[in-house]
């Protein structure tokens, strides 16, 4: 094995940061357009929109369901990069078509296209375990929350900026951008599967309900992966509704919208690529997630019930603060698997993000529908937050429910 292949080695690491810092760029560039994107293709007021942003969402996310263990089944047998090539290549395509897109029936098979091609993040996930060392694969895990956090500092900001040449112009860009990724993956990804990690492609577990009944006897995964569940429908309400919540309470632009956007990314880097490896090392996961959990219940109350657009802005930040919860389960979830089951592992849990994130959004955007809509009985934008405060005490019932020592 190269240097550049064995464990620890930072030069494939930083490949990868870099990759995924890209990507969010990418998808972070279109997020301040969206309402006004499907205001204009489709018609229709901001509540409505909000309707049909949770449907491309739930359709994207479905996609992300079916096809993540495949794409991490695939990339335990054939390798990460080839598999992240063909999909960076997919997804640029994907950008252009939105950018032309003159009805909603196009952004949505766009969209469900795109979920395809980005149902990578398994195979981003299982090259971070490749190389990590077990004792370091939270803590490692977080950083690739910090290169989103990145990528989505300047991607909004960029998105925010672009839209005053109109609503297509972030998709083009996003599409420029993926295709930059892609020439810059060819050039610098390692492949990090080799004869003594890779394994048998079997379809019968490259579905998430095949890969679902191996990953499921490994101990306590189950459980870690009820509470993955729980806590990532809870978060999705940022970006099921971030952009609508801001324009119906504070009445935002596009660009504000993106400034907040970028501001929460900066919190995401701190936190995910500074906070979480110091905390994980002094109190252990267990009392990581613990934390993140406490943390989020208190920040979702917060932008629930603050009017202040200013003290909105100054507060997002700092609701990273509670996003260590991710990677701390993922850790745990990575230590329990072999070194060949990594992809299909991750594969897995990018179904369980996924699955929430095909629930999350429409949930989220109707209770916001449900509270803003003209003949609304009742007048509340924060309502979807509300709804994520709630879900925290039960990730913490769920997780404390378990035996202490099967979750250290």
């Amino acid at each position: 094995m190269s240097r550049a292949h064995q464990p620890g080695s930072r030069l494939p690491f930083v490949f990868i940061l870099v990759t995924l810092t890209l990507d969010a760029i990418g998808i972070g560039l279109i997020l301040p357009v969206l309402p006004d994107l499907l205001r204009e293709v489709h018609g229709g007021g901001l509540a409505s929109a909000a309707v049909w942003g949770g449907v491309l969402a739930t359709s994207f996310a479905v996609m992300q369901f079916l096809c993540g263990p495949l794409l991490g089944s695939l990339s335990d047998r054939f390798g990460r990069r080839p598999v992240l090539m063909v999909s960076l290549f997919v997804l640029g395509l994907d950008y252009l078509v939105m950018a032309t897109a003159n009805s909603i029936w196009l952004l949505l098979a766009a969209r469900i296209v795109g979920g395809i091609a980005a149902a990578t993040q398994a195979t981003a996930a299982a090259f971070i375990a490749d190389i990590s060392e077990p004792g370091k694969k939270s803590q490692n895990f977080g950083l690739i929350g910090a290169a989103f956090g990145i990528g989505f500092v300047l991607g909004p900001i960029l998105g925010g900026l672009l839209a005053e040449f109109g609503t297509r112009a972030p998709f083009y860009a996003a599409a420029g951008l993926a295709f930059v990724n892609l020439a810059f993956g060819a050039i610098v990804l390692p492949e990090t599967v080799t004869d003594a990690n890779r394994r048998p492609f079997r379809r019968g577990r490259a579905n998430p309900f095949g890969a679902l009944r191996h990953i499921r006897r490994l101990p306590q995964v189950s459980r870690l992966l009820v509470l993955f569940f729980l806590y990532e429908f809870a978060f999705i309400v940022y970006p099921a509704t971030w952009a609508f919540f801001t324009q119906e309470r504070y009445g935002w632009t596009p660009a504000s919208i993106g400034l907040s956007l970028a501001a929460f990314g900066v919190g995401m880097a701190l936190v995910q690529g500074g906070l979480i490896r110091w905390l994980i090392p002094r109190f252990g996961e267990r009392a990581t997630v613990l934390y993140g959990f406490a943390f989020n219940f208190m920040a979702f109350l917060v932008l629930a019930t603050v009017t202040s657009g200013t003290l909105a802005m100054v507060f997002l930040p700092l609701t990273a603060f509670g996003a260590v919860v991710t990677p701390a389960l993922q850790g745990l979830m990575s230590r329990r698997a072999g070194a060949d089951q990594q992809g299909e592992l991750q594969g897995v849990i990018s179904s369980a993000k996924a699955l929430a994130t095909i629930v999350s959004p429409l949930v989220m955007t109707q209770v916001f529908w449900a509270f803003t809509h003209p003949g609304a009985a009742t007048y509340q934008p924060g309502a979807p937050f509300f709804l994520s405060a709630a879900l925290m005490l039960a990730c913490a019932a769920v997780f404390l429910a378990a035996p202490r020592r099967t979750m250290a």
